[in-house]
């Protein structure tokens, strides 16, 4: 395994929840909407997922340096974005730096429609889990923020080996916990995870699927 990073977790902690109101909200006919991953998760009611996933211009900035900073990303530099949504990290990357070499795919046909006009034409349809149409070591770093935990453990093996496969370096965000609370709170807020592991269970998980690059878990405080 790679490094344990802090990229996207100020941004998670700047956002309040009210735990409790979401799992009391008809949560399982809420779940079924969201895992359609259509309008009603990216931008329908707050219940259902995002209550509007719309670009907030510099919201992604401070990811988009880091990232460049940790990984010495240059002109010419490619990079992938496994589960980019509406592809606005990507976006912010290449504000930064406009020389990059973008790709970013997403199951979600509403998210990559509302992607923004200077990503969109770098963006596909893809699920995950199933073999990327790249070769060994195309992109120089490979990034997947908020998606591999929506998937069930057979097709995270997949994914991850085939992140690992195309990308010389990567790095990926997922939801985890560390005690019962967290556990709790999670269970209670997510809407489309499938993968409720604690932090040293996605390290086990890593590291047995073959898995060497960095990572960080967000926490449901």
């Amino acid at each position: 395994m790679g490094q344990l990073r802090n990229f996207v977790t100020p941004l998670h902690q700047a956002t309040q929840r009210d735990y409790l109101a979401r799992m009391l909200d008809e949560k399982v006919h809420c779940m079924q909407v969201a895992k359609q991953y259509d309008a009603e998760y990216w931008d329908g009611d707050r219940r259902y997922g995002y209550g509007g996933y719309r670009y907030i211009s510099g919201w992604w900035k401070p990811v988009a340096q880091k990232i460049i900073q940790t990984y010495r990303l240059k002109p010419g530099s490619k990079i992938l974005d496994v589960g980019c949504g509406k592809g606005f990290l990507l976006h912010e990357l290449l504000l930064l730096e406009p020389q990059l070499e973008i790709k970013g795919f997403d199951l979600s046909p509403h998210a990559i429609n509302c992607a923004t006009e200077n990503v969109k034409p770098h963006l596909f349809l893809h699920a995950a889990q199933h073999i990327y149409p790249f070769s060994d070591d195309e992109f120089d770093l490979v990034t997947s923020l908020g998606a591999l935990h929506n998937l069930q453990v057979f097709d995270l093996k997949n994914a991850l080996t085939e992140i690992e496969r195309v990308g010389e370096k990567s790095y990926f965000m997922v939801e985890s916990y560390r005690n019962n609370t967290e556990l709790f709170n999670l269970q209670c807020w997510a809407l489309t995870c499938e993968s409720f592991f604690n932090n040293k269970e996605w390290i086990w998980l890593c590291e047995n699927f073959g898995y060497t690059g960095d990572y960080e878990f967000i926490y449901f405080e």
